[in-house]
């Protein structure tokens, strides 16, 4: 409640949202902005001493606190991943904060022997390793807000108010976890109520469950990503299964959005490979970023020009024929 006072207020006294229409056409998400920094941090949290690894990009320069993006690397991943979704958004004036999580990450498969990467992949894919994903989340924002308060490379840059949360594949399903999801008889568990906006790329239903009941109480805009080829190189997940996760969400508040990608694989929002996999359509990342900047304007800057973006034609002026984008 206290952010929304703050953001309705902040609109209230800005020049350019106080009655004035605004400036569609001059809006462009694909703009850059300044330099980037890139600082690698680690931390420890639980009984366990459990280890996340951090990368953190930043706009350089940047005068106050900025907003912070968080982002969950995929099966096999790294804090490394999605670079060009990091730099572009950092770049246009966010923190962006990438994890690593220990139990599924790479070195699940660089330290198996080549045959047996793919079961080690496979094995990785479990409940323990998912609680611990989820777990990550709001241990990490008590981490940065610890450094935002206490000094050090990061004292003062991170507005903890304005928070939003990313990933891929099984960053998806970290995302769409603390970002709201209920899960049966555990209901909305994992949910961190510091999450203001969530885009999951390559979004995932439970294995079990109704995604009528399972997203319905998410209160959060967010935006989905996927792809018309986007089946999942490990588990059962198909193009149309990814889908129920958009048809699941609430409608009526126009906050919700989805991104389908005609011919899009699995690995088309990464920037990593996978044997066997094509070489993605580069319009592909261009859009992919593109799209995510302008929701984190709209719903962690309170910009009512890309909020206007999103709701009008903008986006199709990044997409082929075949490509879908809905609203709801």
């Amino acid at each position: 409640m206290l952010r929304l006072l703050l953001l309705l207020l902040a609109v209230a006294c800005s020049p350019v949202r106080s009655g004035a229409a605004p400036d569609v056409d001059a809006y462009d998400p694909l703009a850059g902005g300044g330099e980037v920094e890139v600082i690698d941090l680690e931390f420890r949290y639980g009984d366990a001493g459990r280890i996340v690894p951090l990368r953190c990009y930043l706009p350089a320069g940047a005068k106050g606190a900025v907003p912070v993006v968080l982002f969950s690397h995929g099966l096999g991943g790294s804090r490394e991943n999605n670079r060009y979704c990091a730099e572009h958004w950092a770049a246009r004036g966010l923190a962006v904060v990438a994890m690593q999580h220990a139990g599924s990450d790479e070195r699940v498969w660089k330290e198996a022997p080549v045959a047996r990467r793919m079961g080690a992949l496979r094995r990785a894919a479990n409940l323990r390793s998912f609680q611990a994903r989820a777990a990550d989340v709001p241990a990490t924002l008590d981490q940065l807000a610890r450094w935002n308060a206490e000094g050090g490379r990061l004292a003062g840059r991170l507005d903890l108010d304005w928070v939003g949360m990313s990933g891929h594949s099984y960053g998806a399903i970290t995302t769409q976890a603390v970002g709201g999801q209920s899960y049966g008889v555990l209901g909305r568990k994992f949910t961190d109520k510091r999450i203001d906006a969530a885009l999951a790329m390559s979004p995932s239903p439970a294995p079990v469950g109704d995604p009528e009941k399972d997203f319905a109480a998410v209160s959060i805009p967010w935006m989905l990503m996927t792809g018309t080829r986007d089946s999942s190189p490990i588990g059962k997940a198909t193009p149309e299964g990814r889908r129920e996760v958009f048809a699941g969400l609430p409608g009526g508040k126009g906050q919700h959005y989805e991104l389908v990608l005609h011919g899009a694989e699995h690995m088309a929002f990464s920037d990593r490979t996978l044997l066997g996999l094509k070489h993605r359509n580069p319009k592909h990342h261009v859009a992919i970023k593109a799209m995510g900047a302008a929701f984190w304007d709209a719903y962690l800057r309170g910009d009512p020009a890309a909020k206007a973006w999103l709701a009008g034609d903008g986006p199709r002026s990044l997409l082929v024929e075949r490509d879908l984008w809905l609203r709801k």
